[in-house]
């Protein structure tokens, strides 16, 4: 289905193209895209995890100045968690985590999170193919939260289960902006329509937690945490442009 649908709007985009002259003129229009990301944490989003990567989706809309105004949501995850050993008061003399049957339970540990804003840019046409194309600068703000996720590969154990993951996960969440800066084009006739930069991110977070459950004898900081990171995005654009009304002559 996802794919399908990706094949009609590909489809629309290119039909619709072929009625307008983007090499010529600055067009408005609406646009959808999916993006790619590999992030570096810094601040105190490095004590917790390493190189994240993202995944997006965005739509917006395009002015015939080409003002930007749209929205995104992001899903970062990664596999480096920087917290120490979380589950360690969970381990036996071995060093193992055993599961309901007695069994060596295998633990994951992985880095989730999101993001979702409202955003502003501009499409600046220096060494641009066309008008549509150029620097394109962006900010935005909206709300970001992210946890350690705990996978037990099936095993059932009751460590770990259901709420008692809550102590271990360090949900956190809170208001965020973000920064933009790269380039955006837009073929003057065809499907590559992208753009590339560099991406930035602060967070003004807060722990959703009141204990964590390997620190029991710890007091769950409150204070704001700076949870920042910045790298490098591509992404891929489909515009929607409108169909130019037809030209009609009597006699």
């Amino acid at each position: 289905m996802q794919r399908q649908l990706l094949i009609l709007l590909t489809l629309l985009s290119t039909s619709l193209l072929a009625q307008r002259n983007v090499s010529s003129e600055t067009i408005a229009t609406p646009w959808i895209g999916i993006h790619y990301g590999l992030n570096q944490p810094t601040n105190d989003l490095q004590e917790r995890f390493g190189l994240l990567n993202n995944l997006g989706f965005n739509a917006g809309y395009k002015t015939k100045r080409n003002w930007f105004l749209g929205t995104d949501v992001n899903f970062f995850f990664g596999n480096q968690i920087k917290t120490g050993d979380i589950l360690k008061n969970l381990r036996d003399s071995y060093g193992n985590i055993t599961d309901i049957n007695g069994d060596v339970a295998a633990i994951l540990l992985f880095s989730r999170g999101y993001n979702a804003n409202l955003s502003f840019g501009k499409i600046i046409p220096i060494f641009g193919s066309n008008p549509n194309s150029g620097i394109f600068i962006q900010a935005g703000a909206g709300y970001m939260q992210y946890h350690i996720r705990i996978e037990s590969n099936k095993q059932v154990i009751p460590q770990v289960e259901l709420d008692y993951r809550k102590g271990y996960d360090r949900l956190t969440g809170g208001f965020s902006t973000n920064e933009f800066l790269g380039y955006a084009y837009m073929a003057n006739n065809g499907l590559v329509n992208f753009y590339a930069g560099f991406y930035f991110l602060q967070g003004y977070t807060y722990n959703q937690r009141s204990i964590f459950y390997d620190q029991p004898a710890e007091k769950v900081s409150t204070s704001l945490r700076y949870d920042n990171l910045y790298g490098f995005r591509v992404g891929w654009l489909i515009p929607i442009y409108k169909s130019k009304p037809k030209e009609f002559y009597y006699d």
